[in-house]
C-alpha cells in the first residue's frame, strides 16, 4: 500500500497522540470524519500501522537497555534466529551493510544485561559483537516521549491492579474505548478515563502509532550510528528534530548514538542521512538498511510489574 500526503499526515498525528479523535484528525487533514475514519482503518489493516500504548521501561521492570550489532561467519539467518530466541532481545533484524544483524536488549539491570550480551556472543556463527548501552532514550515510538534517562524510574509513581489491567489493554489496542477499558479495569467509565489520563500525564504510557518493519512495505528503514565531537546532548536534540528520525538513543560503547530513519523512498532516506551528516558536532555516521524483522516484540512480551 502506497501512502499519500494525507496518510503521512495521519500517521504523524497518531504518532503524537494515538487517541486523537476522528474529529480532530479530520480537521487536520481537511476531510470528513467518515473519510478520515476510513483512512485510519486502511492504515491499520493494510499499511502495517499499529496504535499501541508504549509503556515506560520501569513499569516493565526494565532498567538497562542497549543495542548490539553482530558480524557473522557465514549465513546471517541462523544467527539471527538464535539471537531472537534469547529472552533479553526485544528487536532483531537482518541488515544490508557491514553487519549481519542488529538487536536491542532490554534487561532488569546491568548484571542481567551483561548475561544477555554473553549469550549473544556465544551464538554459533557470531564473529564479533559491538554494543552501546543506553543512557538516554531521546525518541522511540515504543516509549513515552523522551529524553528518558537511563531509562530510570518514574519518581513516586506506582501502579495498582486497575492500572496494570489498563496498561495491558492499551499495549494491544491504544485506541480502545473508555467503555472497553472500563470492562477490563473493573472501574466505572468515568473513573477509567481519569486513570488513563493519569497514566498518560505521568508518562507511564504513551499511546502512539508505529509502522512495523516489513520487507515489501512502503517505508524504507535505515539504521545509523553516530560518533560526535564533544558533548552528545546538544547534537541529540538536533537529531530528533529531523522528521525522518523515528528513534534515537545515546549511550556508551562503540558509538555515541544509535537511531533509525524511516522514509518513503531510498532518495528520501539518503537526504535524511545527508542532513544528519551535516549537523554540527557529527564526526562520523555509519548506516545500514534493515531487511527483515526476525523479532519485533519490544514491550509486548513483558508483564506489567507492580
Amino acid at each position: 500500500m502506497d501512502l499519500d500526503d494525507v496518510d503521512e499526515q495521519l500517521v504523524g498525528a497518531l504518532q503524537r497522540d494515538g487517541r486523537a479523535s476522528y474529529e480532530s484528525l479530520a480537521r487536520l487533514v481537511g476531510l470528513s470524519r467518515s473519510s478520515t475514519q476510513a483512512r485510519v482503518r486502511r492504515l491499520l489493516d493494510e499499511a502495517g500501522v499499529a496504535v499501541i500504548g508504549a509503556i515506560h521501561p520501569s513499569v516493565l521492570g526494565l532498567r538497562q537497555l542497549g543495542h548490539v550489532i553482530v558480524e557473522a561467519d557465514g549465513p546471517a539467518a541462523p544467527v539471527a534466529d538464535a539471537v531472537a530466541a534469547l529472552p533479553e532481545t526485544s528487536f532483531v533484524t537482518t541488515t544490508a551493510g557491514r553487519f549481519a544483524l542488529t538487536a536491542e536488549l532490554r534487561s532488569a539491570d546491568q548484571d542481567a544485561f551483561a548475561a544477555g550480551l554473553a549469550r549473544v556472543q556465544a551464538v554459533a556463527g557470531t564473529r564479533s559483537v559491538q554494543v552501546m548501552t543506553y543512557r538516554q532514550i531521546w525518541k522511540d515510538p515504543y516509549f513515552p516521549p523522551g529524553p528518558l534517562p537511563g531509562p530510570g524510574a518514574l519518581d513516586g509513581f506506582e501502579v495498582d491492579g486497575a492500572d496494570r489491567a489498563l496498561l495491558e489493554r492499551l499495549r494491544v489496542d491504544g485506541r480502545a474505548s473508555f467503555a472497553d477499558l472500563a470492562g477490563v479495569s473493573g472501574l466505572s467509565p468515568g473513573a477509567t478515563r481519569a486513570r488513563v489520563l493519569r497514566l498518560l500525564e505521568a508518562g507511564a504510557v504513551h499511546v502512539g502509532a508505529l509502522v512495523r518493519l516489513h520487507p515489501v512495505g512502503p517505508v524504507h528503514t535505515v539504521g545509523f550510528a553516530v560518533t560526535v565531537r564533544g558533548a552528545v546532548e546538544p547534537l541529540a536534540r538536533e537529531v530528533v528534530e529531523l522528521d525522518e528520525v523515528d528513534s534515537f538513543a545515546t549511550g556508551m560503547g562503540w558509538c555515541n548514538g544509535i537511531g533509525t530513519i524511516r522514509a518513503g523512498t531510498p532518495g528520501a532516506a539518503f537526504e535524511a542521512l545527508e542532513r544528519l551528516r551535516a549537523l554540527p558536532g557529527v564526526r562520523t555516521v555509519e548506516a545500514w538498511a534493515h531487511l527483515r524483522a526476525v523479532k519485533e516484540e519490544h514491550d509486548l512480551a513483558r508483564p506489567v510489574t507492580s
